[in-house]
């Protein structure tokens, strides 16, 4: 397999996707995602929704993110 084709070398993988594109992405929130956003979320004084998406949460996070300024690199 040359470099190019290795997944493991292009750091971007996954994770830079768009949620929208996730094939997994209209599952259930992983744990992780959820124990995060009720962090979040109760931070931010807002509602934990616990019935998103992996997409829905993954979004939400973000906005979540900006609004706490948790978790950005400034």
């Amino acid at each position: 397999m040359s470099a190019s084709n290795d997944p493991n070398s292009q750091p971007e993988g996954n994770a830079a996707k768009d949620p929208e594109d996730w094939v997994t992405g209209d599952e259930q929130m992983t744990g992780a995602q959820a124990s995060y956003l009720k962090t979040l979320s109760e931070e931010a004084g807002e509602k934990f929704d616990d019935s998103l998406t992996k997409a829905e949460a993954s979004k939400r996070i973000d906005e979540l993110q900006h609004e706490t300024g948790r978790g950005i690199d400034h």
